[in-house]
């Protein structure tokens, strides 16, 4: 086999491969030759079918079939010898055969030299807040406000924020009824937003047994296309007004949820809070992490992993877009979307090459373990479904590998810390779970 590198630009690398056809033709007559011993052709005893027959019947297909190998292994054998990194899979192209041999092509992107800052340098601080009561009161009221009751108010008044109205209501686009836009006893809680924009709010001040017309118009973005952006009609009757009643925070309603009593309720909601901030403290340090590994390297990336990362970002984007989940984005161009976000791709495969390297140099790896529980742990989210997805990454290995990054990602992040210098800093509950953006602006 002989290799020749007829291109090298930046992280590309261009190989062509030439294979003697004395090589390729040695290794069809040997398969041909097993063939014949394993054949059977009517008229012909097992393993005595003639050499000629088996060639002229099987001869195309097998030297088809010994030069997509030959392809395949000799393109990992060129790269190996030359002891290429590669950042994503060879591209084979210009695949030959003629009288001369077997010749192809090979394009590689190689992953870039990195030279990681040491981890020991780094000075970082991790923001924490303590549980206090006000906080544990405070999760305890909204739990109770999600488990509220409601009765019917026997006073005469109108109804205002806050209140349940049951109404029975009928709507028309266009003056024609559509599916799904009528109701009877129906209970709205009016200042929830549960229903269409402006819609709660023309019902503030209703009272029982009156009629009311509500004219809404839908959202740009409604699930139903064909209502997005159209105006709507609702005839409403009024058939009750009810208010929350208040809710009494003792040891019955601690049981009520399953609980021995209030003290019980107490610790577990602070240990969920506790839970919670030690999560958004580590994502506030991980974060950190990150912002000082990017303005600490600056290599040239592999474009083909950048272009994928970007895809993926994209693809998304569009999503979003679609559904309208990322409004301000709708008012940017194109083209200006797009260098924005293959700037984020490329500074994501720097941080995840970063990263890599870090835990190459380190021996970090993913023991089986890890993956096995990260797959119980996917199963798991899928209710009634587990032994479907368990079967579908058993019957799947490739596709753990998408558990996998995450859990190398995050031993790297606590190798990090364990050698980087460590500052805490007790700060608000508010100061803690604000957009690190937002502080970067501010700061700015």
């Amino acid at each position: 086999m002989q290799i020749t590198e007829t291109s090298a630009e930046g992280l590309k690398r261009e190989l062509k491969v030439e294979i003697p056809a004395q090589d390729i033709e040695e290794k069809v007559q040997h398969r041909l030759v097993e063939l014949s011993h394993t054949i059977r052709l009517q008229g012909f005893r097992p393993g005595k079918v003639p050499l000629p027959l088996v060639q002229q019947r099987y001869g195309q297909s097998v030297r088809g079939e010994v030069i997509e190998e030959a392809v395949g292994a000799s393109a990992r054998q060129a790269i190996a010898d030359r002891g290429f990194r590669v950042a994503l899979q060879p591209k084979v192209g210009d695949v030959s055969f003629n009288e001369t041999g077997l010749q192809f092509t090979v394009a590689v992107e190689l992953l870039p030299e990195i030279e990681p800052i040491d981890p020991a340098s780094l000075e970082l601080e991790r923001l924490v807040s303590a549980v206090d009561d006000a906080a544990i009161d405070a999760a305890i009221a909204r739990l109770a406000d999600s488990r509220k009751s409601w009765r019917k108010v026997e006073e005469e008044r109108e109804a205002r924020s806050g209140d349940a109205l049951v109404i029975d209501f009928d709507g028309s686009v266009d003056g024609e009824r559509r599916p799904g836009m009528k109701a009877e006893g129906h209970q709205l809680e009016l200042g929830s937003a549960s229903f269409i924009p402006g819609f709660e709010e023309q019902l503030i001040g209703a009272r029982p047994g009156e009629h009311r017309q509500v004219t809404v118009t839908f959202p740009a973005d409604y699930h139903a296309e064909e209502l997005s952006g159209k105006q709507a009609l609702f005839e409403i009757d009024v058939k009750e007004l009810r208010e929350p009643e208040a809710q009494v925070i003792d040891d019955a309603f601690a049981q009520g949820l399953g609980l021995t009593d209030l003290a019980d309720l107490k610790g577990k909601v602070s240990e969920r809070l506790g839970s919670d901030y030690s999560r958004i403290s580590r994502a506030r340090l991980k974060r950190q992490i990150l912002d000082r590994l990017a303005d600490a390297h600056s290599f040239t990336v592999p474009e083909g992993m950048v272009d994928a990362e970007f895809d993926a970002i994209w693809s998304r984007l569009q999503e979003e877009i679609k559904n309208a989940e990322n409004a301000a984005d709708l008012t940017k161009d194109e083209a200006g979307l797009k260098v924005e976000y293959r700037a984020i791709a490329e500074r994501r495969v720097r941080l995840g090459l970063v990263l890599s390297e870090i835990g190459r140099r380190n021996n970090i790896q993913v023991a089986p373990e890890e993956l096995s529980r990260a797959v119980v742990a996917e199963a798991q989210r899928y209710r009634g479904r587990e032994r479907e997805v368990l079967d579908f990454f058993r019957d799947n290995p490739e596709a753990s590998e998408n558990l996998r990054a995450p859990i190398y990602e995050d031993k790297v992040i606590d190798f990090i810390v364990e050698l980087a210098k460590v500052t805490e800093r007790a700060v608000s509950v508010e100061e803690l779970t604000k957009d690190p953006d937002e502080v970067s602006a501010a700061v700015a």
